[in-house]
């Protein structure tokens, strides 16, 4: 692949560098505790897979662990609950995993790195095995993140569409290198895509906003 995923788990300190250092408002990531690192960082990678049966609620309070240690505070509580009612899971927050849709379960993986409560938060291809209607949504969600909980949302995604419906800013990776970045004003262009992606690409405008069109 382009490196993507491999890149977000190096700056969220989940695979070791080969070389050169990486570094968070000034923190090294590889060389700071993993306690200070949690505090202004969350991941999320693409396999999620808990062996142990959780309710909705146990899960997103996993998020607190780097505060509490497995004691929840007042303050932890209330950022779970927090959490769960900025993705409307507060009705289902007593059901188990197993018990929910793929779309349900993303929404309370989100809840948990949001519950974590770092100014930036990193997602590993969040719209894997989701549907149109629920790749939507999650999206809304994110940029809500974004824009009302003052977060630096950092995400993989492979459709350059929903790249530029909800981000600022758009970074493309080709063979382990950044073959282009920039606003998506800059990005959404024919020749800066054709050339990133090694087809031809087509920008046709639909209300007022840019759509890549490669389907032909």
């Amino acid at each position: 692949g382009a490196g993507k995923s491999t890149l977000l788990t190096i700056i969220g300190r989940l695979t070791a560098p080969t070389s050169g250092t990486v570094t968070v408002d000034g923190l090294d990531v590889h060389r700071a505790k993993s306690q200070d690192v949690a505090r202004i960082l969350s991941v999320l990678r693409q396999e999620n897979h808990f062996t142990a049966r959780v309710t909705v609620r146990e899960l997103v309070a996993f998020g607190r662990f780097p505060h509490s240690r497995g004691r929840l505070t007042a303050a932890c509580v209330a950022k779970v609950d927090e959490a769960l009612d900025f993705l409307h899971l507060g009705d289902m927050q007593h059901r188990y995993l197993d018990q929910l849709s793929g779309g349900q379960r993303q929404r309370a993986y989100v809840a948990m790195v949001l519950a974590q409560d770092t100014r930036y938060v990193l997602l590993d291809e969040p719209l894997n095995n989701l549907d149109m209607k629920h790749s939507v949504r999650m999206m809304g969600q994110l940029r809500r993140a974004a824009d009302e909980l003052g977060k630096t949302v950092v995400l993989i995604v492979h459709d350059i569409n929903f790249a530029a419906t909800y981000s600022d800013r758009i970074v493309a990776l080709r063979e382990g290198r950044i073959a282009a970045s920039g606003t998506v004003d800059a990005m959404m262009r024919a020749e800066v895509l054709t050339e990133v992606f090694d087809t031809p690409v087509q920008i046709h405008v639909v209300e007022g906003e840019r759509t890549a069109v490669y389907y032909r």
